[in-house]
């Protein structure tokens, strides 16, 4: 991977803000070439710097307002277990976020559901049969102060 500068660093920073900013707009930003611009990103889209290119969708305005985080321990933590939690929590729609974490839980996911009985429905359907959840943890997120990734560069 090449080394990022900081002429990609402050690409990056526009790209994290607006990334249908125009190369012309971020060149004059950063005292480069359209050209040298589109390049650097090409490159950087290549090399996995910029892993996608999304639209960050409001989940209250799609009908999904209840965001929740949730704990998650297994009951065994052989490889082939983690492997397969790892799959039903990619699997399932309503896991936004899944971060195999290291301390007393395995999983802390983020959660978004229409309503509390779509969430019940969920963990009836992803804890509750299977067996190789030991226990769970649910956080109800009252107000989303600061979201989405954003990586400081």
């Amino acid at each position: 991977m090449t080394p990022l500068d900081s002429y990609d660093r402050a690409i990056l920073r526009i790209l994290q803000t607006d990334n249908r900013t125009s190369q012309q707009k971020i060149g004059e930003a950063v005292n480069l070439s359209a050209p040298s611009v589109q390049r650097r990103v090409r490159r950087m889209e290549a090399e996995g710097v910029i892993a996608a290119n999304v639209a960050v969708v409001d989940p209250a305005i799609v009908g999904l307002p209840i965001t929740i985080f949730v704990e998650v321990e297994l009951v065994s933590e052989l490889p082939t277990d983690i492997d397969a939690a790892k799959q039903i929590f990619r699997d399932a729609p309503e896991v936004q976020q899944c971060f195999y974490v290291t301390g007393e839980i395995d999983f802390v996911l983020v959660v978004v559901v229409e309503s509390m009985s779509a969430y019940e429905e969920f963990t009836r359907r992803i804890f509750f049969k299977n067996g190789n959840i030991k226990k769970f943890k649910t956080f109800v997120s009252m107000d989303p102060i600061k979201t989405g990734v954003k990586v400081s560069v």
